[in-house]
């Protein structure tokens, strides 16, 4: 494609993709088919060369593009990019222009005092050296705003030349979120309640190239038709990152009112979250999911102490992937305030887990009792019910619009 004003390049780098030998074309296969999709309808051109891919487009979908590369799983960093003929003068010319940008700039390159130039030759034939680019290209800068001053060490920006079939030249390098693109390590079932945590869990196994369906479990008329809104909302936002979640909604109900009137109050929450894993596998099978994925994090609340964690998954046979396992409520809020599930997991409406929670919940239990507690329940015509008769919400990524 053509320079024009009209037109915008973005660069994207690889990263973890580069690592994977043979099986690297699977990888950049899947990446270059989720971005296809995130900007489907864009009318984007997305080219691939030499460990670096390309997106060429009109100027009037730069902000799809860039909020696409804000949750596209499998890039290390992107860029708006310029690019030229391999000539060192129309190089350093771009540079010059590119530096008038970054002082033009009133967010990312507001305040803009020192640079460098930082170059990559991968077309040996170009006659000058990195070393050579970089000198020739600061010189240029330098004569055309005086204003502005070198500082090889701690710049407050740098404008890279990376010379391959064209000359291309950026500065603002963002960074991505890397990790593996989604759908190259199989589908889970993310146990997703209201709350801050598995939203977070949801996305961290994505980034491991995981595709996302979810499970929730309600108690209406106890949870609100509210509570159930918020959390198609945090589906709709994880979805973002996932190329979409398909959010099972499952009244539980009944199961939980034998719960509460048939289980010892301090087992209440054990027993109900051992239904929920049960109902929970049954699901993931029947959706082709390997694995179930929750949001526990060791010692967080009382469900949540190890011996609970046993019992809760004494129900299960399926692999349950816990990634915040080691993490801390810090860390984890930090991450939901990046992917943008915080604002709407700390609205007040209550889950189905936190109103029949007992005053004095077992911290430690054991195994065989709760499984001897779980039997007398007679649970599983209530769960298969439960669990045939659920709501599914297709929470789909962006696709032709931004979100409001």
């Amino acid at each position: 494609m053509p320079y024009s004003p009209a037109a915008v390049t973005y660069l994207l780098k690889l990263g973890e993709l580069t690592l994977k030998g043979e099986n690297r074309g699977g990888f950049e296969q899947a990446l270059r088919r989720n971005a296809r999709s995130m900007l489907k309808g864009t009318g984007t051109q997305l080219v691939a060369t030499d460990g670096r891919y390309f997106i060429h487009a009109s100027e009037n979908v730069s902000e799809k593009i860039e909020f696409t590369l804000n949750h596209l799983f499998g890039i290390t960093g992107w860029a708006r990019t310029r690019f030229c003929e391999k000539t060192i003068d129309a190089v350093c010319k771009a540079c010059v222009e590119e530096a008038h940008a970054l002082l033009a700039d009133g967010g990312a390159g507001g305040g803009v005092k020192t640079f460098k130039v930082e170059a990559r030759r991968t077309d040996k034939s170009f006659p000058l050296e990195s070393y050579g680019i970089m000198a020739a290209a600061g010189e240029a800068v330098l004569a055309a705003i005086p204003a502005l001053k070198v500082d090889v060490h701690k710049p407050d920006a740098v404008i890279t030349v990376e010379i391959r079939e064209k000359a291309y030249i950026y500065a603002g390098n963002r960074k991505g979120l890397r990790g593996l693109p989604v759908g190259t390590a199989g589908r889970g079932l993310l146990l997703l309640s209201g709350g801050i945590d598995s939203p977070v869990a949801g996305f961290l196994m994505a980034g491991r190239g995981m595709s996302i369906d979810a499970a929730h479990f309600h108690a209406y008329p106890y949870t609100s038709k509210e509570a159930r809104d918020k959390v198609v909302r945090i589906a709709k936002t994880l979805g973002h990152y996932t190329l979409g979640v398909r959010l099972h909604i499952v009244g539980f109900t009944n199961v939980q009112m034998r719960i509460k009137e048939k289980a010892p109050p301090a087992w209440t929450t054990i027993l109900l979250r051992m239904a929920m894993m049960e109902a929970a596998e049954s699901i993931a099978r029947e959706e082709r999911c390997k694995c179930l994925i929750s949001g526990e994090s060791l010692s967080q609340v009382a469900s949540q102490t190890i011996e609970n964690i046993r019992c809760t998954e004494s129900r299960t046979t399926m692999p349950i992937l816990r990634p915040l396992i080691g993490m801390d409520k810090e860390s984890v809020t930090r991450i939901a305030e990046k992917i943008g599930t915080y604002k709407t997991s700390i609205l007040p409406y209550e889950d189905c887990c936190v109103l029949f929670s007992p005053k004095h919940p077992t911290l430690r239990g054991d195994v065989e009792e709760a499984s001897a507690y779980y039997e007398r329940l007679e649970l599983g015509d209530l769960i298969e019910k439960a669990a045939r008769e659920r709501d599914e919400e297709n929470c789909s990524f962006v696709g032709r619009r931004l979100p409001s």
